[in-house]
């Protein structure tokens, strides 16, 4: 009774809290605040100065942090871009949502050309959900939701797009495989490596000018108009081939992924002037974090840091899911402030309807806390952190208490080729090398005294036992109550590569697909 006294106390709250902090509309009525979502991709938790990185060449960020409020604490749904991003759309967990494979146990699988599925037309996602509160919605570029037409961003709830269904990795030679294309909402303007070159040799590249500017324009235009506005700025310089615009290239002490990092740092301090001298900074909440940790298979030239965790991008390790995060809303985010709160990225979906005014849907499960309480009061939630490669439920966190279930980095065939997703932190039974099984006796590790997961819990020591107690019931009963989505990444076919898509045929851009044979895909980690 005391849990539902308290739930229903905060829903009061909520809407007091809205109503408090919303402008007024075109029409004089109150609107709530706009939301701004910025995601990075493959930056790691341990590249901005204010989570220690040494050449302190974030300010922007840091000035963000130092405004709002740090989570050291936060974590994506998965260690790969496409499950990852469809959790954060959805609030729910990719094995729900159907971003995941069962060509494989195990198997991390995304969203390239060759995929047939996508975003299934029975999720709702978060920007057709906050049209319920007048909300005007943009997404400023990478989707990797899909790319066939049925899997379009504005057939989701969007308004406006410019950006990419894929990641840029090219060039190609648009006869065995199509340049990824740039959309401006429903048609291509061109391609990458054409319309909008990047230099793999030199890494310069005018992409982050460019979202840059398409965040900024639409600011202004929504501020002009008085409407409650939900920007989704997911860009995509820190993931390999990485880039940044000439005057940035060579700038920083830690080569061209820092050079990348300096300009989205620059990038997010220019949004955030352009909201405090719209006089609409107080009336917009921002978040910044990243779709997983760092690909330190690119590392040191291509790729980040994760600070002092384990591994990196593709593994279920803290260095592969434990992300940035900063929150900040001047004005109603306490200054200065450091929350231990354990996040995920799906919160940000049902943090953003809670902003909104507006409830998870009901009729399916919503993985995502509402974190208003965390920021707003410093209320901590007991909450697990369910950490999946593909579809099997690898480990789970508690507290500061973390169980692996499964171990796998990658095969022994593919760490002998030089792919190596933790490069110099091999730690003996843990970083393993074939899908070694723990459900009965997990390796459990304390986060706080051992955040590298180096020396897990002797199996006879009294808080091994009492965490065994604690931790096992939770992930048993979260398996019992899981009911799968369809999966959507199993099936690839090279004719549904961006051979025509749609646009084309105005720029004279249209190219020929091959047969269609549908296979499945081979998903080697």
């Amino acid at each position: 009774m005391a849990a539902v006294a308290a739930a229903m106390r905060w829903r009061v709250l909520r809407v007091l809290l809205v109503l408090s902090v919303a402008g007024l509309g075109a029409k004089g009525t109150p609107q709530p605040p706009n939301i701004l979502l910025l995601l990075m991709d493959d930056m790691g938790w341990g590249d901005l100065g204010v989570y220690g990185e040494p050449s302190r060449e974030t300010p922007n960020l840091d000035r963000m942090a130092a405004e709002g409020m740090l989570f050291p604490n936060f974590y994506s749904a998965n260690p790969l871009c496409s499950p990852s991003r469809a959790a954060l759309l959805t609030g729910r967990l990719p094995i729900r949502n159907g971003f995941y494979t069962t060509n494989g146990q195990a198997r991390n699988a995304y969203t390239p050309q060759e995929i047939v599925g996508g975003i299934p037309d029975t999720e709702l996602l978060l920007p057709k959900l906050l049209k319920q509160a007048g909300y005007v919605s943009k997404i400023v570029g990478k989707w990797h939701l899909g790319h066939r037409p049925q899997f379009h961003p504005l057939k989701h709830g969007f308004d406006e797009w410019f950006g990419s269904p894929n990641c840029h990795f090219g060039p190609y030679d648009n006869r065995a495989r199509p340049n990824i294309p740039v959309y401006r909402d429903w048609e291509m303007v061109g391609r990458f490596y054409e319309e909008f070159p990047i230099n793999t040799k030199t890494g310069e590249a005018n992409l982050t000018q460019i979202y840059l500017q398409e965040a900024l324009d639409f600011i202004k235009r929504q501020q002009a108009a008085q409407r409650p506005f939900f920007l989704y700025w997911a860009i995509d310089a820190t993931h390999a081939p990485v880039y940044a615009s000439k005057p940035f290239l060579g700038t920083s002490q830690r080569g061209r992924y820092g050079d990348a990092v300096r300009e989205i740092d620059d990038s997010v301090g220019k949004i955030l002037n352009l909201l405090t001298d719209l006089r609409i900074a107080e009336n917009t909440f921002v978040f910044f974090t990243s779709d997983n940790g760092a690909a330190l298979i690119s590392a040191p030239k291509q790729g980040g840091s994760n600070g002092p965790f384990l591994c990196g991008k593709q593994t279920t390790f803290e260095g592969g899911m434990r992300e940035p995060a900063i929150a900040w809303w001047p004005g109603h985010i306490p200054a200065g402030q450091v929350s231990h709160q354990l996040g995920s990225i799906m919160d940000l979906f049902t943090t953003s309807l809670s902003l909104a005014g507006l409830e998870p849907p009901s009729d399916r499960v919503t993985d995502g806390l509402d974190l208003l309480p965390a920021m707003l009061q410093g209320q901590l939630t007991d909450r697990p952190i369910f950490y999946y490669r593909g579809n099997t439920l690898m480990a789970v966190t508690l507290g500061q208490y973390k169980a692996h279930f499964w171990t796998w980095t990658n095969s022994w065939e593919e760490f002998s080729q030089g792919v190596d997703f933790c490069p110099g932190q091999n730690i003996s039974g843990v970083t393993t090398h074939t899908q070694e099984e723990h459900t009965k006796l997990p390796l459990i590790f304390h986060l706080g005294r051992d955040p590298g997961e180096r020396y897990p819990l002797s199996f006879a020591s009294t808080e091994y036992l009492n965490v065994l107690h604690r931790i096992t019931p939770v992930a048993q009963q979260h398996q019992e109550a899981l009911v799968p989505g369809q999966p959507q990444l199993n099936v690839c076919n090279r004719a549904v590569m961006n051979w025509a898509p749609p646009g084309c045929e105005k720029l004279g851009k249209c190219l020929t697909p091959p047969e269609s044979v549908p296979e499945k895909c081979s998903w080697p980690h």
